[in-house]
């Protein structure tokens, strides 16, 4: 195990720049003499600061401002060394051991660029990568869901798990049999609100979103994105009949249901077409 660079900075050497500023940062902090806060933390008391820093820095993508998206890259980058430190301390691994390993793990993946592997397109480099990854995760008699983490968003790992099994056959061959289970999967839900059965309830409607993100998965759809940008739309259209309403001294409570349908209709009229040509996009990518 490889620790060298993992090691501060002594005498007159100049001042590390860079990563092994960070690190040495966070040794300090995580020393003796640094901070209390930083020194109580465990690998489980900084899981929850991964996954917000994570949203963050999404966010930051999406605004488009580079300064933003600087911060919140370091952020994460924080949370990363963070991590590393504490099994440092414990003898596990450092920093540098991290980088090795997904450094060697991304040669290992593209055979195409470092080895003598020659590839039509994207479709089949994607298809290496998750053959490769299979054959280095997937013990002998293991489960083809394995390697699913559990602690996805629900509509990322449902399209995580179908994903794996259609790669070694059990899929639908059609979109239109995913359509047929979609309305299948409707009729259920309709007869367990007939019989006010909460748990059957529960259950069918759990089923039809499964379904649903198959057929996002068929059509080249993430339903995390779909989903995400229709909820984008619903607070952009609500927002704006509120600052519709504000400028008459009125608040939703204020109005009658067919008022709000009508408020909600004409902001949806001012709305300028936003289309992709009619072509579903594909966001599709590579899983570590």
């Amino acid at each position: 195990m490889s620790r060298k660079a993992d090691k501060p900075k002594r005498g007159s050497d100049p001042a590390p720049r860079g990563i092994d500023r960070l690190l040495d940062v966070v040794r300090r902090l995580r020393g003796e003499g640094g901070c209390p806060w930083d020194r109580e933390q465990t690998l489980a008391s900084l899981k929850r600061y991964l996954i917000e820093e994570s949203y963050e820095l999404l966010d930051a993508v999406d605004s488009g401002d580079p300064g933003r998206h600087r911060e919140e890259l370091g952020d994460v980058l924080l949370q990363i060394a963070m991590q590393a430190q504490i099994r440092r301390e414990e003898g596990a691994f450092g920093f540098d051991d991290v980088a090795e390993a997904v450094a060697a793990k991304l040669i290992r993946r593209h055979p195409h660029v470092f080895g003598d592997v020659t590839v039509a397109g994207s479709a089949e480099v994607l298809r290496n990568w998750e053959r490769i990854k299979a054959e280095e995760r997937r013990p002998a008699g293991g489960s083809a869901l394995a390697g699913v983490p559990r602690h996805l968003p629900a509509l990322h790992r449902a399209e995580r798990v179908q994903a794996c099994a259609a790669r070694v056959g059990f899929d639908w061959e059609r979109v239109g049999d995913v359509k047929g289970k979609i309305e299948e999967e409707l009729r259920e839900l309709a007869a367990a609100m007939a019989a006010a059965d909460a748990a059957r309830i529960e259950e069918e409607l759990g089923d039809l979103l499964f379904s649903i993100v198959n057929l996002c998965r068929f059509l080249g759809v993430h339903p995390e994105d779909a989903l995400d940008g229709t909820t984008a739309k619903f607070t952009k259209r609500f927002q704006a009949i509120e600052r519709m309403l504000a400028r008459e001294g009125r608040g939703l409570q204020d109005c009658t249901p067919a008022e709000l349908d009508a408020r909600w209709n004409a902001v949806k009229r001012r709305e300028k077409p936003d289309r992709a040509g009619g072509k579903a996009i594909s966001r599709r990518g590579r899983n570590a």
